[in-house]
């Protein structure tokens, strides 16, 4: 039993060295798997914004007065800020914050009402979700303008000089509100997931077109043990990408890392078993390389999309956020942010863990089941 599992192991590990021969022997092919990962990092780096669309946000008034009342109403008449709770202790901001509810959260102080007919200083106290920079930055403009429009208001109606209404913002996992602590860690896992997927996605469709698919099958490896020679190899590369756009985003860029490497890791070795599972069921399905290519950008790009790297799921009609469940991409964008910016561990973003879990328990075995299917 024992020389039988050595056996097999060794016939993987054969495997897995010829899938590395076959796609680092080329030199255009080594560029494309390392170039990519350190231009587009760079890229994005740089380049990258969000527009706000939404701006969900969480309510303590502890004034309870008409002024503060009014300024609620300033606030969420603008078309922008969208309340989802009205909070009686500050406790509840915390959480808002963190399980995503909340992209912002109000506090207005019990003094408000008297503060501001006594002409004293009566600020606002905004906290920020600095995990989506650019769209806080925006949320934390907009509810400027409304209380400078409130302030002109305000003289206007009690002939003085304006209220001494202000904003005192603080943004949490972000301080100072760059775009790329938010951008960067996302990258780690999307970026990757372009090559991953398309590499498992050319594995056996490239054996099929350069004919030596039927020398494969005769050697005496089982076709599981073909498809995790398979998988192996490009999961490898998939964390190594991965790495490259860590550094790059840690050294060169000097956005701290937060949380655990180990808790990172496992999330990415499990994000990347998922894509590519998904990429040898396109694989296994396509009669060459230019369909599973076909097949890969179709996918890709929809992933992209449906991630919530750009466009907030949330935002999203209810169809397309039930789509999104089944996105690997998705879990992983939203646990490296969890990791790399709040330092949150393995319970914490467990739900993100078992729904790639599940798309990898289903797309493997589906691997294995297409490849025997079409020998067949």
């Amino acid at each position: 039993m024992f020389a039988t599992v050595i056996a097999s192991l060794r016939r993987i590990a054969n495997m897995c060295h010829k899938e590395f021969l076959a796609v680092v022997k080329d030199p255009k092919t080594r560029a494309i798997l390392f170039v990519p990962a350190l231009v587009q990092s760079m890229l994005f780096g740089y380049a990258a914004t969000f527009d706000l669309t939404d701006a969900p946000y969480v309510l303590l008034d502890q004034s309870r007065s008409a002024a503060s009342t009014e300024l609620v109403a300033r606030l969420e008449g603008s078309g922008v800020f969208r309340r989802v709770a009205t909070l009686r202790s500050q406790e509840g901001m915390a959480r808002a914050i963190e399980t995503h509810q909340a992209m912002l959260a109000v506090q207005i102080g019990p003094r408000f009402e008297q503060q501001l007919y006594a002409g004293e200083a009566a600020p606002v106290q905004l906290i920020l979700d600095g995990r989506n920079s650019n769209t806080a930055g925006s949320a934390a403009g907009f509810v400027s303008q409304v209380v400078a429009a409130y302030n002109a208001d305000w003289a206007r109606r009690h002939g003085g000089s304006g209220a001494a209404l202000t904003v005192d913002a603080r943004a949490w996992y972000n301080p100072n509100l760059e775009t790329r602590w938010n951008m960067l860690p996302g990258m780690v896992a999307a970026l990757s997931m372009l090559q991953t997927l398309l590499l498992s996605a050319l594995s056996v469709a490239r054996e099929r077109e350069q004919g030596s698919f039927d020398q494969l099958l005769v050697t005496p490896m089982s076709p599981l043990e073909i498809m995790a020679g398979k998988a192996l190899a490009p999961v490898l590369i998939g964390l190594a990408q991965s790495t490259i756009i860590l550094l790059v985003t840690a050294l060169w860029f000097k956005v701290p890392l937060a949380g655990s490497l180990l808790t990172l890791y496992a999330g990415l070795g499990l994000f990347t078993l998922a894509s590519v599972g998904i990429g040898l069921s396109i694989s296994a399905v396509s009669l060459n390389m230019q369909q599973a290519m076909l097949y890969t950008f179709v996918l890709i790009m929809p992933m992209m999309l449906l991630s919530g790297l750009t466009t907030p799921v949330r935002n999203m009609p209810p169809l397309l956020q039930t789509l999104t469940l089944a996105n690997p991409l998705r879990f992983a964008i939203d646990l490296v942010q969890r990791v790399y910016l709040e330092g949150v561990g393995l319970r914490v973003v467990a739900l993100d863990l078992l729904p790639m879990l599940v798309i990898a328990a289903l797309t493997l075995p589906l691997a294995a089941w297409l490849f025997r299917n079409r020998l067949a």
